[in-house]
């Protein structure tokens, strides 16, 4: 049993402000919260944790994430010219993800889960590639995930572009292995409760319609959903017409692929109609505005008119405060109408795919609600309140408050320290990076 006591607790959808309460916590989920609900039971709690003059928030959770790109920063390898969204994708990402291995792909997760932990962030949604180590590469990401701590998904990103059909064919097979690993654990009673599978795909354009129909039956049978960029740039669109003769999404919509597991990122580019038909199919849209900002690929007008939002990076860090802020203002600056209150909302549609794949509820701080929490350093100088938790979040708070962190009722981050030697972690994940940027400089972009 683990006891927080004596904190402000605000939670994010809907926004709301208690006071002075007690948050008790039992295998693994919020057993209490409320004022005196450690009364009689601090001498059994095997944690107990002073929150006065602290801030209680649910974890957040970044919806979309690639943790290889940990090993994108400070990058040391030559790269061509990136005139345009494909040749960015040939001349970086796609000879990153080619020179990984299993080491490298564990190093690059482990990294990224300690600094979303870092962050606030107790739950990442991972889309993986590797294309020259598929097999066994998602459970080396969970591996990572599990040593941290950290809630997560993940999934291979199904893909053609280097091996046509048999490279499309070991993606599926690397997405089915791994779902049968998770479920043979929950069958067994060793999951750890921390990880989950969804099916990946990379996009509509370096996806066949035979690998669509796979991929259908692979959702059908594992109760699983869909996780792929969709509608990035307009390159996406005009594959989808010129090869398919159809918008995107119905052409994912005529294999079945839409459900209310879908995870569509991106969709910049979308049309209306589309976006009412994921609405129609309650499947999400997971936003990434760094991403898009940094790939020029433009600006969705679609974010008031999404049913299922959700608030990714694609890969830049982890960090949701960051994300959430750059959301809201590069929305401003596009003339947007919705203000700090619908970009909690946003936010907080993490909670919901979560929700939908553990089968339990997150974001509340309500009993019966997963245990991943984050106790922050918040001194404001003006009211916290119901209304007022927006605006602290969007023009005030930050990973900088973050102290000590939760998930699954498991203390991951105390005081800013993990119970692990960190620095030798980043040793080998230098020493990684290293050999992952060598290899890359022996790769052409074609």
């Amino acid at each position: 049993m683990l006891i927080i006591t004596n904190v402000t607790a605000l939670a994010l959808d809907p926004p709301s402000v208690r006071e002075h309460i007690d948050v008790v916590v039992k295998d693994g989920r919020i057993a209490a919260a409320e004022a005196g609900a450690a009364e009689g039971l601090l001498e059994d709690a095997e944690t107990v944790i002073d929150g006065t003059g602290k801030v209680l928030i649910s974890g957040l959770v970044c919806s979309h994430l690639h943790c290889y790109s940990a090993f994108a920063r400070g990058l040391q390898a030559a790269v061509g010219p990136t005139p345009d969204f494909i040749s960015t994708l040939k001349q970086l990402w796609w000879r990153l993800d080619r020179s990984l291995d299993e080491q490298s792909i564990y190093y690059s997760a482990l990294s990224y889960a300690m600094d979303a932990v870092r962050c606030g962030t107790t739950a990442v949604i991972d889309h993986h590639a590797s294309p020259n180590c598929i097999d066994g590469s998602l459970s080396a990401v969970r591996s990572a995930f599990e040593t941290v701590g950290v809630r997560g998904m993940t999934c291979y990103e199904v893909t053609n572009r280097n091996n046509g059909a048999e490279e499309e064919k070991a993606g599926i097979a690397e997405n089915r292995r791994f779902i049968k690993e998770i479920d043979d654990q929950r069958r067994a009673g060793t999951w750890s409760g921390l990880v989950e599978a969804a099916v990946g795909a990379h996009a509509p354009f370096t996806v066949d319609d035979p690998a669509l129909e796979q991929l259908s039956d692979l959702i059908k049978t594992t109760g699983r959903g869909l996780h792929i960029h969709a509608a990035e740039d307009r390159y996406d669109v005009s594959v989808s017409h010129h090869r398919y003769g159809r918008d995107i999404a119905e052409r994912l919509d005529s294999f079945g692929l839409l459900t209310n597991k879908s995870m569509i990122i991106h969709g910049v580019h979308l049309q209306d109609h589309e976006v009412d038909l994921l609405n129609a199919r309650d499947a999400a849209v997971v936003h990434n505005p760094r991403s898009n900002m940094n790939n020029s690929v433009g600006y969705t007008p679609h974010l008031p008119r999404i049913a299922n939002p959700a608030l990714g990076t694609d890969g830049i860090g982890a960090n949701m405060f960051e994300e959430v802020k750059t959301a809201f203002f590069k929305h401003r600056d596009a003339g947007g109408p919705l203000q700090p209150g619908d970009f909690l909302r946003i936010l907080s549609g993490g909670y919901e795919l979560l929700r939908r794949y553990f089968d339990l509820p997150f974001g509340s701080l309500q009993p019966g609600d997963a245990a991943d929490l984050v106790l922050c350093s918040y001194r404001s100088p003006t009211p916290v309140a119901d209304e007022t938790i927006a605006g602290h979040l969007i023009f005030a708070m930050g990973s900088h408050n973050v102290e000590t962190v939760i998930v699954n009722g498991q203390v991951v981050m105390k005081d800013r320290a993990f119970p692990f030697d960190e620095e030798e972690i980043c040793r080998k994940s230098r020493e990684a990076a290293l050999r992952t940027w060598k290899k890359m400089n022996t790769l052409s972009a074609d």
